[in-house]
């Protein structure tokens, strides 16, 4: 039997993820408008493996806050049934909410992977073999 306080738990892990999960968003829309720039300029294999990289992270991006969105929503749908005394609808919609946390987070760790995937491309371009280094 859960009590109204404890979906109430993870209000401030979601608010804390909705806000770092914008602001991945707004820096990469703004090197996605830099590199599109550069990309009318000069025609380069380069920027274009880094800006189909960026467009799938801003995809995996809306999904993280979606996601997000929905596991907040069914926390506070839970602490309405509760409230109500609609005990096992509540419970239900807090493991709801919680797998929607787990697969935010999920798709969160996919996104800050292919982030590393992208400076890797960065790196090929600065070194006179076009490799990057193993490690």
């Amino acid at each position: 039997m859960i009590e109204v306080t404890t979906p109430a738990i993870l209000f401030p892990a979601v608010s804390l993820l909705m806000l770092a999960y914008t602001n991945r968003f707004l820096a990469l829309a703004k090197i996605v408008r830099d590199l599109a720039g550069q990309l009318i300029e000069h025609d380069d294999e380069s920027l274009r493996r880094q800006i189909d990289n960026l467009e799938l992270r801003l995809t995996l991006i809306k999904w993280m806050q979606a996601l997000g969105i929905l596991s907040l929503l069914s926390c506070l749908m839970s602490i309405l049934a509760v409230h109500t005394e609609l005990q096992m609808l509540g419970e239900a919609l807090f493991g709801l909410s919680i797998l929607l946390l787990f697969a935010s987070l999920s798709v969160c760790l996919r996104e800050v992977l292919l982030a590393g995937n992208a400076l890797k491309v960065v790196l090929e371009k600065c070194r006179p073999d076009g490799k990057s280094r193993k490690r």
